[in-house]
C-alpha cells in the first residue's frame, strides 16, 4: 500500500469509491485544490482517501476518512489516520463521525484518541460525536 498527496488527478478515482461523493463533490474537490487530502492506493488503485484541514479552531482536524467498501477491516483506514496525523502542523488533532459509525468510533479508541463532545443536527437522529488526541511532540 502507498499514502501519498492526492491530485486533482485523482478526483474521478476518489468519486468512483465513495458512494456518498455526489453528495461532498465540491468539499472533495476543494480539498484536491488545497493539498490538504490524501489517497491510499493499493496495486495502483485509489481504495481511500483522508482529509487534513485546520478550520476546526485553527487545530488539526481529519474532515474526511474514508476506505473504499471491499477495502475495509484491512488496516488502511489506520495507516491513513496515521499519516494525517504525521502531518498536523498543531499538537491537537480532533476528528468526529457519526454516532452510528461503530468501526470508526473502535479505530479511534484504539489510536488513543478519546471522545471530546457532541454535536446534535447534522445528521437527523445520528449525532456526530468530536474526538481529540493530543499529538505531543509529533505536532510539526
Amino acid at each position: 500500500m502507498l499514502i501519498r498527496d492526492a491530485t486533482l488527478t485523482d478526483r474521478d478515482a476518489i468519486v468512483a469509491i465513495d458512494h456518498l461523493a455526489h453528495e461532498r463533490i465540491d468539499f472533495i474537490e476543494r480539498a484536491l485544490r488545497s493539498r490538504s487530502c490524501l489517497v491510499a492506493e493499493r496495486d495502483g488503485q485509489v481504495v481511500a482517501y483522508g482529509v487534513l484541514e485546520y478550520t476546526f479552531f485553527e487545530h488539526g482536524f481529519v474532515s474526511m476518512l474514508y476506505v473504499a467498501q471491499a477495502e475495509r477491516r484491512h488496516g488502511i483506514g489506520r495507516a491513513l489516520m496515521e499519516a494525517l496525523a504525521s502531518r498536523c502542523r498543531t499538537r491537537k488533532l480532533f476528528t468526529s463521525t457519526n454516532e452510528s459509525n461503530r468501526p470508526m468510533h473502535q479505530l479511534l479508541k484504539t489510536m488513543g484518541y478519546i471522545p471530546s463532545g457532541i454535536i446534535e443536527n447534522l445528521a437527523p437522529g445520528d449525532p456526530e460525536v468530536v474526538y481529540f488526541h493530543d499529538l505531543g511532540e509529533r505536532a510539526v
